[in-house]
């Protein structure tokens, strides 16, 4: 063969006996440094691997590579044929150095397979549990199981719940007729009537509830109960409770007394004012008083909630019931009764 070297002229012959060979000096040309052209033959198996291997990673597109894969394209980077390998996976388009980064001008054809994200190759997640609940707590009602539930507890000869029916309803709730969930359970029904449910009220209240039997009726009960320490929210309460006890198919407007006792002392249930005992108290001793109207029944929110124990922040010159200026009065009289009879007692004492 034919070593070729850049070397001073008085090395040549030196070289050349050394190494037997002829030296050629190495020209600006470069010729020397040309490749052949790749036989034909290396060709065809070229073009015939690189489809191969288009095809081998289409068919297997879904699924993370094997050792065997690995190997197979190390044998074929060893073998020549590697150009032909990164031209079927690599998702990179070449870009021509004179282009300045443009993707134009760039005549290489890639064959590529149909683009996929990396999600749609990752299988759907099996159902957990924690799933399986979320579905379960978030569903709606059944109207069927609803009005299912209704016709067990209905009148005969009314398309209603009514007394026997609510009391065989608060039995399988494991709760008392006057009980103070009976009565959150009307609020949320919107019952115009005491001891009765429409079929309307009954379904729509359950939807709302999202209850569709009397297992899921109980599950509401505390929900109900924390609602219901919102002042807002115990407001509506409170002032439904006075239409609840209302007579609405007779017309009445005004409450009778003891069912405004009543009403009171389970409306009041969760916390009770420190005036309530004494205001009932002073209902009771005065048969004379013969009905609560809704403006009396209204105030005494505010009545309790503004005066103190001893009455001393009452204002007189504002708009109050006069219900409620009696009950001050009445109190106001049992106090000065009371230093009277203690200042006598200790005038006899001296």
């Amino acid at each position: 063969g034919i070593a070729i070297f850049s070397f001073e002229r008085g090395e040549k012959r030196w070289l050349e006996a050394f190494t037997g060979k002829d030296i050629l000096p190495m020209g600006k040309c470069l010729s020397c440094l040309r490749i052949d052209p790749v036989p034909q033959q290396h060709q065809q198996q070229r073009s015939q691997y690189q489809q191969h291997s288009t095809i081998h990673l289409m068919h297997n597109c879904h699924r993370t590579p094997s050792i065997q894969d690995c190997e197979s394209y190390k044998d074929a980077s060893e073998s020549g044929s590697s150009v032909g390998c990164i031209e079927s996976r690599s998702p990179v388009i070449p870009v021509d150095s004179q282009s300045n980064g443009s993707s134009k001008a760039s005549n290489i054809t890639i064959t590529m397979p149909e683009k996929r994200s990396f999600y749609s190759r990752i299988p759907p997640l099996a159902k957990s549990a924690s799933n399986e609940i979320r579905r379960v707590s978030s569903k709606e009602c059944n109207e069927t199981k609803i009005i299912i539930l209704f016709e067990q507890y209905k009148d005969e000869n009314c398309d209603a719940i009514l007394a026997e029916g609510i009391v065989k309803l608060c039995l399988d709730l494991d709760v008392k007729p006057d009980d103070f969930k009976v009565l959150l359970l009307a609020w949320k029904f919107g019952a115009e009537t005491m001891c009765k449910f429409t079929r309307e009220e009954f379904v729509n209240g359950c939807k709302l509830l999202k209850a569709d039997s009397v297992k899921g009726i109980q599950l509401k009960f505390n929900d109900l109960i924390l609602e219901v320490q919102n002042p807002d929210k115990f407001k509506d309460l409170y002032r439904f409770t006075f239409k609840f006890g209302l007579d609405s198919e007779s017309g009445q407007r005004i409450l009778p007394v003891d069912i405004s006792i009543l009403l009171w002392k389970l409306v009041f249930t969760l916390k009770e004012p420190s005036i309530l005992n004494r205001w009932i108290q002073f209902l009771e001793q005065h048969p004379s008083i013969r009905g609560i109207s809704r403006d009396t029944w209204y105030m005494f929110l505010n009545f309790a909630e503004t005066v103190a124990d001893d009455l001393s922040l009452y204002d007189d010159t504002e708009a109050w019931p006069s219900l409620l200026d009696d009950f001050v009065e009445h109190e106001n009289d049992k106090l000065n009764q009371n230093i009277s009879k203690e200042q006598k007692d200790e005038e006899q004492i001296s």
